[in-house]
């Protein structure tokens, strides 16, 4: 049983509870938080929040001096404002850099509210629901990985929102008034919802809708045998394409048969600020368009991240945290193998960091006889790249970054080097689980469900299946 299963289930010995009615779910969300606060020890949320608010501080002191010209909210804010009033949603140029709209106009449509409101009163407001959604992402990280232990996950929380700002990642998130962070806790918030709701899979569809790489998650859903949930959320996505046609029917057409192919609306593949393999492929072969052999390379890590994605989910029998390990794995696929991500588009390295953590805090519970220093090296280089702001300090002005010299190559891809990493360490970290219980690295031919060689494990459908229940609670 994943460690997300194992907290869902009701305690030996009483009866398990009925699902609150529809209506009063609403309600229970906004009581969790408060009963969360009462029960969270008293003096180390008092000195999480002291850390949090000092932090807070200084990267608004930071931000003053560095300049924030939140540039992705004012073009938000332009879509919005091209849909009400009817004007051409493509054909917008807005800021100094002449940056055009690229979302479907889904997502227009939903910017719309942002035109009530001045420029100041939304750089103030995005910025403190980018910090909000942050621990909320935080909150989400340690539900999936189930870690730390729920009275001690406000503290957790409250550090994440504010020392979170600190990640490179997040700091651009916030400096360009980003959506990153509302649809990385769009997907986990439903990748974290049980398996038998019949809406899972809309959040994920919303995502999609608002921007395409989010789908791939309904792809994880599909390969890990939740076929329900994988169409709930292609359905959504489909119901948002529809809604879109349906208000903006030219704005839709041309989206979809011109402008989402038109790469130069996007950004250049070779800066330094796309961290996916397409764009460190471009820099290695110093070509701006680096042709087949990124497309290869994308290719590759697309199917090899999917399947590890999907062979940690498919061994929680034996691997702890398996969940996470899948969800976190297709994560970083998703911001590998886009053609362009950008920095902001890494914040799923919080999820990442939280999974590592929970590693870290197993392997320190052990005795020290048998106690192996792995995980906390690991989790140290993990969050030192992603404090780095690495690819900035290599020299990238004009036309450089087709120039860089070996040397500077490694910090220049900083993120695909560290994603790849991640991919490779949950692959073995799921082989060196099925090793030590004897159990077969993958299903073989003929085998049932419930064998004596334990293959079983993998024939199930999802989280509900009977034999993912009955499996051990994960340490």
């Amino acid at each position: 049983m994943t460690t997300v299963q194992e907290e869902r289930r009701a305690p030996e010995g009483l009866p398990a509870q009925a699902p609150a009615p529809a209506w009063r779910r609403p309600l229970q969300a906004l009581e969790a938080p408060v009963r969360a606060l009462r029960e969270a020890p008293r003096r180390p949320l008092a000195l999480a929040g002291a850390v949090a608010l000092v932090s807070l501080l200084a990267y608004a002191i930071v931000r003053h001096f560095v300049g924030t010209s939140m540039v992705d909210m004012i073009v938000y804010r332009a879509e919005g404002a091209a849909v009400a009033n009817g004007q051409d949603l493509y054909g917008l140029r807005v800021t100094e850099w002449n940056l055009p709209a690229t979302y479907p106009p889904f997502a227009a449509m939903l910017f719309v509210p942002t035109t009530w409101f001045g420029i100041g009163f939304l750089r103030m407001a995005i910025t403190a629901g980018n910090i909000a959604l942050l621990g909320l992402l935080g909150l989400l990280a340690f539900r999936l990985a189930g870690w730390p232990r729920r009275e001690l996950r406000p503290v957790g929380v409250v550090l994440i929102a504010g020392l979170g700002v600190w990640l490179e990642p997040v700091f651009t998130t916030l400096r360009y008034g980003q959506i990153n962070l509302v649809l990385a806790c769009l997907i986990l918030w439903d990748l974290t919802r049980p398996d038998g709701r019949r809406s899972k899979g809309i959040a994920i569809g919303i995502a999609a809708g608002l921007k395409l790489t989010p789908g791939l998650f309904a792809v994880y859903l599909l390969i890990t045998g939740r076929v329900r949930a994988a169409l709930v959320a292609g359905f959504t996505f489909l119901g948002t394409f529809a809604l879109g046609a349906l208000v903006l029917p030219d704005a839709t057409y041309g989206f979809w048969t011109k402008y989402l192919y038109d790469s130069s609306r996007v950004g250049k593949t070779e800066i330094v600020d796309n961290q996916s393999v397409r764009g460190a492929v471009a820099r290695l072969l110093h070509a701006a368009d680096p042709g087949s052999l990124a497309t290869l390379a994308s290719a590759l890590v697309a199917v090899a991240g999917l399947a590890t994605a999907a062979w940690a989910y498919r061994s929680a029998r034996w691997l702890p945290r398996a969940e996470a390990w899948g969800v976190c794995s297709a994560a970083v696929t998703a911001v590998l193998v886009s053609p362009i991500s950008w920095t902001h588009h890494w914040v799923w390295c919080v999820p990442m960091l939280v999974l590592l953590a929970a590693e870290a805090a197993h392997e320190r519970s052990r005795p020290a006889a048998v106690r192996r220093l792995r995980w906390r090296p690991i989790l140290g280089a993990t969050l030192l790249a992603f404090l780095s702001f690495a690819m900035w300090v290599v020299p990238h002005k004009g036309d450089l970054d087709l120039h860089l010299p070996a040397l500077h190559q490694a910090p220049a891809d900083v993120y695909p080097l560290v994603g790849v990493g991640f991919l490779l360490l949950s692959a073995l970290r799921v082989q060196a689980r099925r090793r030590a219980a004897g159990a077969p690295l993958v299903r073989l031919p003929r085998q049932r469900a419930g064998s004596p060689d334990g293959a079983g494990a993998d024939s199930g459908s999802g989280a509900g299946s009977q034999e993912r229940q009955q499996a051990p609670a994960a340490r």
